[in-house]
């Protein structure tokens, strides 16, 4: 019996699922918003967008690179076959069940929704645990706090109608995991590209100010978590994205400026600390700094460029194509970058409200979608259609 070609690794069904369920979740919440279709679901509009964007899109971009990922971290046999195929149906269970808990009910559409998540930290565990690569059981420890974040936002969804606490702990999970990855990996492939170009310019090795930038990042994530107006908790946002720029600044990135396909990681890390001083600024002058305006630097900028830099490279690497940017990678960036300039300036915009809205999230669904149709075929099917391996 042949494996199909998109069962053979993580990345393959994820990162495609992942993409549409970030398109859709913008391309079916602007509807919502203004009322011209309904959703058999028990949560607000809001709450759906929100809840599809960080427990749907980004989670199955996770699953698809850290799936992906694991296996270099511990040299076993990719996930892949079956197993990966349960994952990718209890991932469309739980979608399908948060979009019907109307129908089927907040308990039934809550257990189901998290299933997922339980199964992929799982997953990973076994997978490092066995190889006894227990540097990376904080990324597993990070994807298993998502899964206990996706509990958290449905039990304070139904007691309080919103999410706050929850989406600010999930934001900072988020936040914390492209500082934990985009710090080993943004250095990796940027000092690998110009030590091949003979550059006397070459990332710093991870240090003790690396180590500081991250404490400082998660002391800050979590005054924002449990405190977000109290003025301590902006000095500690404003010491982490200071600390995080200082980092950026160390990996050489305009060296590599000549590559969009690895500049666009810096450019998209940079948004983090833009994002911490953003909120920052935000606790202390609110009637200056919209809040939610400086929140949307990390949830559409961040995790908008971080996720689709990373998924142009993954996909072309594991698909035996060159690791440079086209027409169709520039374009998407473009698309994300602009559909994440004007949310944040939304709040600002005043009777363009509206306007600046839709085009944010019209850009934004944009880049995704312009993603899925793009590289679908890079996923789905094998450049060498001959490829089929046994079940295991």
């Amino acid at each position: 019996m042949t494996r199909p070609y998109w069962l053979t690794g993580g990345l393959r069904p994820f990162f495609l699922l992942g993409s549409l369920a970030m398109a859709a979740s913008v391309l079916v919440w602007l509807p919502l918003y203004i009322g011209d279709i309904e959703l058999p679901t028990l949560f607000q509009p809001r709450n759906w967008h929100v809840h599809t964007t960080l427990f749907g899109g980004v989670m199955a971009i996770v699953a698809g690179f850290t799936l992906t990922a694991v296996a270099n971290w511990t040299g076993r046999p990719p996930v892949a076959g079956r197993l990966l195929f349960v994952l990718v149906c209890l991932w469309l269970a739980g979608r399908l069940a948060v979009s019907t808990s109307a129908a089927i009910g907040a308990n039934a559409g809550m257990v189901v929704d998290l299933l997922f998540p339980v199964a992929l930290a799982a997953v990973l565990a076994r997978e490092v645990i066995a190889a006894k690569n227990h540097r990376n059981l904080r990324v597993v420890a990070v994807v298993a706090a998502l899964g206990v974040a996706n509990l958290a936002f449905h039990l304070e969804a139904r007691t309080t109608g919103t999410a706050e606490i929850s989406i600010r702990v999930a934001v900072s999970l988020v936040v914390l995991l492209i500082l934990l990855i985009g710090g080993r990996v943004i250095p990796a492939f940027t000092r690998n590209w110009l030590a091949a170009r003979k550059a006397t310019c070459l990332p710093a090795a991870f240090s003790m100010l690396d180590a500081v930038g991250m404490a400082a990042a998660v002391g800050g994530l979590l005054a924002w978590t449990a405190f977000p107006d109290v003025t301590a908790t902006a000095g500690l946002l404003g010491l982490a994205g200071i600390l995080a720029g200082v980092r950026l600044s160390r990996w050489c990135g305009l060296s590599a400026r000549s590559e969009p396909l690895l500049l666009v990681l810096h450019v998209a890390f940079a948004t983090i600390p833009l994002g911490f001083l953003a909120i920052a600024a935000s606790i202390l002058w609110p009637s200056s700094v919209e809040p939610v305006a400086a929140v949307h630097i990390w949830t559409v900028g961040t995790v908008g460029a971080m996720t689709l830099a990373m998924m142009t490279r993954a996909t072309r690497g594991h698909s035996g194509r060159p690791l440079v940017a086209g027409r169709l990678e520039i374009a998407l960036f473009a698309l994300v970058f602009v559909g994440a300039a004007a949310r944040v300036a939304a709040p600002y915009a005043g009777g363009w409200y509206v306007h600046a809205l839709d085009c944010a999230g019209l850009a934004w669904a944009a880049a995704y979608l312009a993603f899925a149709i793009g590289y679908g075929r890079m996923l789905l099917i094998p450049r060498d259609t001959r490829i089929a391996e046994s079940l295991t």
